[in-house]
């Protein structure tokens, strides 16, 4: 079973859209279901000390959903790069392991906490490129279908 577990509410169809996709792909493959915990108002006049508050919270949030036994993936931007191939070694080595409950972790606008990064099992940094937090559920989704794909020996590239 594959979880992803989000900070913040999908407000946009296009996205909702999208994540819908790639569940329906996912399902033949394995069972995946999407969490989100409600997000911390965060603004821009925030100071560096209120903004860890955030974080704190949200993180508090996160870890809650997380349950004994899973296999963490946080999405960090501190973490490893890991290609497509790569990921879906890690996916392979993790089930062949008997290690199959696995949770993509993607924290809100402002990062994830010390106490988050903590209980990360493996930490993924998704691009060098800033995404929106939102979007970073569709295109770890579409990496998780990728994955199976290539898993599978079915073509992966279009």
């Amino acid at each position: 079973m594959i979880r992803i577990l989000a900070c913040g509410k999908v407000r946009e169809k296009w996205m909702k859209d999208g994540i819908d996709e790639y569940l329906k792909r996912i399902r033949p493959y394995e069972k995946i279901e999407v969490i989100e915990v409600a997000d911390e108002k965060a603004p821009e006049s925030n100071s560096a000390a209120e903004n860890e508050i955030v974080r704190k919270k949200e993180g508090e949030k996160l870890l809650k959903q997380i349950r004994d036994g899973e296999y963490v993936i946080l999405l960090d931007l501190a973490g490893k790069p890991c290609g497509s191939v790569e990921l879906s070694e890690k996916l392979s080595d993790l089930y062949l392991h008997s290690q199959s409950r696995i949770v993509f972790v993607i924290g809100g606008s402002l990062g994830v906490s010390e106490e988050l990064i903590r209980r990360a099992d493996m930490r993924w940094k998704l691009s060098d490129n800033t995404f929106p937090h939102q979007l970073c559920r569709i295109i770890v989704l579409e990496q998780i279908y990728r994955c199976f794909r290539i898993l599978n020996h079915e073509p992966y590239h279009k």
